[in-house]
């Protein structure tokens, strides 16, 4: 392995010093002026090569090379992040780091769709419920930066569903595929004077490769943004999701074999999952509002309030879980900045975040998908707030500094309502925490950025780590914390139709939360001392051929993200084994994915693209391993112009080409070595869209 990644690497150097050449010897009349990658998660718009953090962005343009019914091809083609899909709607996300917090859901990252927080104080975000196809900007800030969104030790992703903010637009689709996939969508625009009114709408059905895995899920979105002064606006946001999805468990590595459509088999001791008919059905219902106020000419402040509710139903093999969440919040900030000088500009933040989530867990016997007997029923208040500070400074238009800290506050209170009946709260608060954030970008020649930063990690266990399935509310728990060290180099040419982004870390955690399992697979979460995470990324973009309007090849792109993980758990003890040293559970150590884009005339346009991922340890004691696999996907699109403002395109495309046998989505420390969730084989999809 260590041979393909130092052959990629003596390929990008090499591509690097001619491109540099092609660059300084062709005029700007020969290129494509594309548009400069921008990014928004740091209060204001910055140009991405000057950002001195790890950020990665999916524009439109990529999201629409990757198939819109999941996040999970698009996010993996982004170097350190890892998204999984056990089966049809089951997300599960991570961002240089493990899965052992996430049996399904996704913790330990902060997650804001257009401004204000999805992820609720209770620490859980229900990507699952937003639909990718509406999504037209997506921003991943890795690597822990609570100094300006609180507690997390993963990461951010910012979701964004404007791209032209100030045009009228309608765009529809129509998608489907193999095992009765059906996607449709539609969203449209409308600009009038100082109003903007926006609304997206889906709906999907796939029946699933296997056993008990139909997924169906129905997404309203609409937002009304009014500027009710030259920089101010004021914006109200809503959605509706309903996500219904059967969950058929995993199977053995025989049972794989003999057959991987089949859901999760009975036991002499427990029934099957198609007996207890499992699956989750989530409906979310979240909005809020923002106001964007320029005060002065130096002064803005952004204060956004907002709430959901979330039914969420779990029928599961030893249980029924049913959960009723209510999450209100606030989250403000206020930004100073300089006067303008020519070799010296500066900005100020100053802003809380405060968040207060109310859940209702009750578990009932499961009876062939019905609730039986109460088995416990709990109230649990969490609530989270936090403070924040940030100063940055651009010096003679080549330093950019940046020094920022968080102050974190977290706690929460429970009692029982069944069968104990408890008539008050018991409490438990941590002592608050401080993240703080230092970090440097250079520019040491034109276009050449170094940078550097130092930060701290601190994340709280989440309401479902507090109590979790087996009905124990875990007071003993403590939040993880660590430190992150980082440097890297971005490069880019005159117009960012080549950019390279590198990286190297070195993540220090310490009381590691790690999921662990009873005989009787309910589960429980412990400290695991901590873990050792050194790391390496590339990304790197490149129009080898840029966009023309003659010859056979119109336009040729080429993509590569590198990610090398040797993550190890440092000091790791649990039920009388030592762990300490072996490879972090669920962690590939090497993932390459690398992409073409071809144009050709006539508006044909092919897309391939090959991921390959190194074999995964599926337990803490490192003795089973899912194996190596390539995917190979490819998709054939055509454009042709209806009117002179309506465009159709007609694509068709395959996945896992290679007919490779993996599992997208491993059960981790599984009991009875039920560790496989079987991928679908070579598949199809073929769709419509239409854009005015």
């Amino acid at each position: 392995m260590k041979k393909h990644v130092q052959a990629i690497l003596f390929f990008l150097a090499a591509h690097l010093t001619l491109s540099a050449q092609t660059v300084k010897s062709s005029g700007p009349d020969t290129a494509r002026q594309l548009a400069p990658v921008t990014v928004h998660g740091y209060l204001s718009q910055r140009p991405a090569i000057i950002i001195p953090a790890s950020v990665s962005v999916l524009g439109t343009p990529q999201l629409r090379l990757q198939p819109d019914n999941s996040f999970v091809t698009a996010l993996n083609t982004l170097p350190g992040l890892r998204a999984e899909e056990r089966s049809p709607g089951s997300y599960r996300l991570s961002i240089r780091g493990s899965l052992l917090r996430s049996p399904f859901g996704i913790r330990d990252v902060k997650i804001y769709f257009d401004d204000i927080p999805l992820t609720d104080a209770g620490g859980n975000t229900y990507l699952n419920a937003i639909d990718i196809a509406n999504i037209r900007h997506i921003e991943i800030l890795k690597g822990p930066d609570g100094s300006l969104f609180g507690a997390n030790s993963g990461g951010v992703v910012l979701l964004n569903t404007v791209n032209r903010a100030d045009s009228n637009f309608l765009n529809a689709g129509i998608n489907g595929g193999s095992y009765g996939l059906f996607h449709q969508k539609v969203s449209l625009q409308k600009v009038t004077g100082n109003n903007r009114f926006s609304f997206n709408q889906s709906y999907q059905n796939y029946d699933g490769y296997r056993q008990n895995s139909r997924m169906h899920r129905l997404y309203m979105q609409a937002s009304d943004a009014y500027r009710y002064a030259g920089n101010s606006e004021l914006k109200a946001t809503a959605l509706y999701a309903d996500l219904d999805y059967q969950t058929p468990g995993g199977l053995t590595y025989n049972q794989m074999l003999a057959d991987p459509r089949s859901a999760r088999l009975p036991t002499a001791t427990l029934p099957g999952a198609i007996d207890q008919h499992i699956g989750i059905n989530t409906k979310l219902l979240w909005g809020g509002l923002v106001n964007d106020a320029a005060l002065s000419n130096r002064i803005r402040n952004v204060l956004a309030v907002y709430g959901n509710h979330v039914d969420f139903a779990n029928p599961f093999i030893t249980n029924y879980e049913q959960r009723a969440e209510n999450t209100l919040g606030i989250r403000s900030y206020f930004t100073l900045s300089a006067i303008a000088r020519e070799n010296f500009d500066w900005k100020v933040n100053l802003g809380l975040e405060w968040q207060q989530t109310n859940s209702q867990i009750s578990n009932y016997d499961n009876n062939g998908g019905e609730k039986g007997a109460v088995q416990k029923i709990d109230k649990i208040n969490t609530g989270q707030h936090f403070f924040f500070a940030r100063y940055a400074a651009d010096i003679f238009k080549r330093l950019h500094a940046e020094a920022a800290a968080s102050i974190n506050y977290y706690g929460y209170k429970f009692r029982n309502l069944q069968p104990l009946n408890e008539a008050d709260f018991t409490n438990r608060n941590f002592n608050p925490v401080l993240m703080p954030r230092l970090a440097l970008s250079y520019e040491l020649a034109h276009n050449f950025i170094w940078r550097a930063s130092v930060s701290r990690g601190y994340s709280t266990p989440t309401t479902a780590e507090v109590r979790p399935t087996d009905n124990i509310i875990n007071t003993a728990l403590q939040a993880q914390t660590g430190w992150n060290y980082e440097t890297g180099f971005r490069l880019r040419n005159f117009d960012e139709s080549l950019i390279l982004d590198a990286s190297v870390f070195y993540y220090k955690l310490h009381n590691a939360i790690v999921r662990q399992l009873n005989p009787n697979e309910t589960e429980y979460y412990i400290n695991a001392g901590g873990t050792n995470q050194p790391g390496f990324e590339l990304a790197f973009t490149d129009w080898l051929i840029r966009k023309k309007n003659s010859g056979f090849l119109r336009g040729l792109q080429v993509n590569t993200a590198v990610t090398i993980s040797r993550f190890t758990f440092g000091n790791y003890q649990a039920a009388g084994n030592n762990y300490s040293g072996n490879r972090l559970t669920g962690v590939p150590r090497e993932v390459i994915v690398s992409s073409v884009q071809v144009l050709l005339p006539y508006r044909l346009a092919a897309f391939v693209q090959h991921n390959y991922t190194s074999g995964i340890p599926l337990n803490d004691a490192n003795s089973v391993y899912a194996q190596k696999y390539h995917l190979l996907q490819a998709k054939v699109s055509w454009q042709t112009r209806l009117t002179h403002t309506t465009m159709l395109e007609l694509y068709t495309g395959a996945d896992n080409l290679l007919n490779q046998r993996y599992s997208l989505g491993n059960d981790l420390n599984a009991v009875g070595n039920r560790y496989f969730n079987p991928a679908p084989p070579r598949n199809y999809f073929f769709g419509a869209s239409l854009r005015i």
